[in-house]
């Protein structure tokens, strides 16, 4: 028994299959795409502020197309610039007195622990003075240690040191064009959708694209108000480095999870570094739990509205699917493709509910 196809269904393969193998060479080369994901992750996220400089006029004329690219990519330059800069001074301080503090930490543990433990019948002693050499040796030989670990990695692996450097200094590039053939670009995109399928997909990606606008605008705004509050509460509480770990504690808001972590660590080791009691500690704990709760129930569902709609535990996995893909990128990302393959399911499962193949019995 022989199927006959029509030239509709013929075509319909044909081009599902170009798809398929399509599809297929991107996954071959991945390793090579992580400059262009993130270029035109960054150029979606750009483009409207270059849309805007473009209206400005200079001298009676609209700035140049050009120009306006040329000037957001020196603000973004000097933002991660900027980044970095915070970042700097809070290993420049706390990493060296590592060596002296932890050890003194350690015993003023000892001596708070060991009449709690005699309280509950525990006998014996957290012994601090093993720890206490291990940590000092540890972090006496980590210059050496980093540095010969880097130089091992550079003879080893040089090529791929040297990919990671190239990749690098490709993003900008990449991005800059573009943004310079965005407009263009995007119809390129629209005149090779099927025609059956266009109003479908405009209506998908106008949907896509207004989530993603709102999450991006109020994520903004929720990193901006956490960095002021964390930066005035730590210098209430006398932290010596507190606009720059608050500042960056609010900064990595928009990775959920490990940035609030990693805030709260740099948070923990300066009450540790700096203050000779259980204060500094309390203090981090305070701040941050009243930080949580401020993010929690009020920020996020007045300025995000959690318009991803995602719980807990699909955040989670996201976070990991697309950091096992693409690395720290993909974590950095995660949250904006989520929304795109939520939008992508929504509709999917209206189609299914909605078809013979469910409703038949």
């Amino acid at each position: 028994m022989s199927i006959k196809l029509t030239n509709n269904q013929k075509q319909s393969m044909l081009w599902l299959g170009v798809a398929a193998g399509f599809i297929l060479l991107l996954s071959l080369l991945g390793p090579i795409l992580m400059p262009f994901v993130v270029a035109a992750t960054l150029a979606y996220i750009l483009n409207p502020f270059v849309d805007r400089l473009c209206k400005l006029r200079i001298a009676k004329r609209f700035m140049p197309r050009g120009l306006a690219v040329t000037v957001v990519l020196i603000l973004l330059i000097a933002i991660i610039f900027a980044f970095f800069l915070i970042m700097v001074p809070i290993f420049q301080k706390e990493i060296p007195q590592l060596q002296n503090q932890i050890p003194l930490f350690l015993e003023r543990f000892n001596t708070m622990i060991t009449p709690l433990l005699t309280e509950f019948g525990v006998s014996g002693k957290f012994d601090s003075q093993a720890v206490k050499t291990l940590v000092t040796e540890h972090l006496a030989s980590s210059g050496d240690v980093i540095g010969k670990a880097i130089l091992s990695s550079i003879r080893v692996g040089g090529t791929a040191v040297l990919g990671v450097i190239a990749n690098l200094l490709l993003i900008p590039i990449v991005l800059y064009y573009l943004l310079m053939d965005w407009h263009s670009l995007v119809h390129r995109i629209r005149n090779f959708i099927p025609r059956r399928w266009l109003n479908s997909i405009l209506s998908w990606t106008k949907e896509v694209d207004s989530l993603l606008g709102q999450y991006l605008h109020g994520q903004l705004m929720v990193m901006l108000v956490l960095a002021l509050y964390y930066s005035i509460a730590l210098w209430i509480a006398r932290f010596e480095l507190a606009v720059p770990v608050g500042v960056l504690t609010g900064l990595l808001v928009f990775i959920p999870y490990l940035g609030f972590g990693f805030g709260l660590f740099l948070a923990l080791v300066s009450a540790v570094l700096q203050f000779n009691d259980l204060h500094g500690l309390i203090a981090v704990a305070i701040i941050y739990s009243v930080g949580q709760v401020i993010e929690g129930f009020f920020l996020t569902p007045k300025l995000v509205g959690e318009r991803i709609g995602l719980p807990p535990l699909a955040v989670i996995f996201a976070l990991m699917a697309f950091g096992q893909l693409f690395g720290f990128i993909g974590i950095l990302i995660a949250l904006p493709a989520s929304a795109i393959v939520s939008v992508a399911l929504r509709h999917l499962r209206t189609s299914y509910l909605g078809s013979t193949f469910y409703r038949q019995q």
